[in-house]
């Protein structure tokens, strides 16, 4: 599958990089196989952000004219649609990001139609079943551009294969042209090809495995051959002897 393929014969899936580190976003925003940016309030805590609004401004003035996902951190309705409505404000191309549920369950649909009306881009995230991507389509205007975000990589953590459910709500998203369905928590390049087979509009990509992003499509001799020529150049720095 992945052997005739290379990044540039991607036939649909658009790769967004997921982090918080403006310098590494600046570099990527450099490569054009990058079409968008991502991010979260764990990925800007790692990356030892202090000031959200200043770091979220720096971001959208130095990617001007590509989609960033900036996520709302409150866990009240009314405050998670005053901080929406506040990012929203900042310009740029910018999807806001707001959770499928709060932390105590409650579904966060009223209040993605509310900013959907509003003319906000959303990005509803940490989606993991069909059902919960069946109760927020009947959220999302048909008109308002918006990403679902299924979590794939977590629904592979507990062994369950996630493709079936992509697949799914590929289908329950097919009848809403504003909303592109989101592959992210990628746990392998090989599901940047997965994605793209079964026909999503994104993955998001981290940090750690963009660099991968050169081996699709690489010959398996080549590749065998340079695991070989690793293990014996390292062996030879280390000195061993038998």
């Amino acid at each position: 599958m992945a052997g005739a393929m290379s990044d540039s014969q991607l036939r649909r899936v658009k790769i967004y990089a997921d982090g918080a580190d403006l310098a590494q976003i600046l570099a990527l925003y450099a490569d054009p196989r990058i079409r968008g940016f991502t991010t979260n309030p764990t990925l800007m805590r790692k990356a030892g952000i202090e000031d959200y609004e200043s770091f979220a401004r720096s971001l959208i003035e130095a990617v001007p004219d590509r989609p960033i996902s900036l996520e709302v951190f409150a866990d009240e309705p009314d405050d998670m649609e005053r901080q929406a409505l506040k990012i929203a404000s900042w310009g740029g191309d910018v999807f806001v990001k707001v959770p499928i549920t709060n932390t105590r369950r409650e579904f966060m649909g009223p209040l993605t139609q509310r900013l959907a009306a509003e003319g906000v881009k959303v990005n509803v995230t940490a989606l993991m079943t069909v059902e919960q991507v069946e109760a927020i389509a009947e959220c999302l205007a048909s008109d308002v551009p918006a990403y679902v975000s299924i979590f794939a990589g977590r629904i592979a953590d507990t062994g369950r294969d996630p493709l079936p459910i992509m697949r799914d709500a590929l289908r329950v998203l097919a009848d809403l042209p504003s909303a592109e369905l989101l592959w992210a928590s990628p746990r392998e390049i090989l599901n940047v090809v997965q994605a793209d087979e079964i026909g999503c509009d994104i993955i998001t990509v981290t940090n750690d495995l963009l660099p991968k992003l050169d081996t699709i499509g690489k010959s398996l001799e080549q590749f065998s051959l340079e695991t070989v020529q690793m293990f014996f150049t390292d062996a030879q720095a280390s000195g061993f002897q038998l």
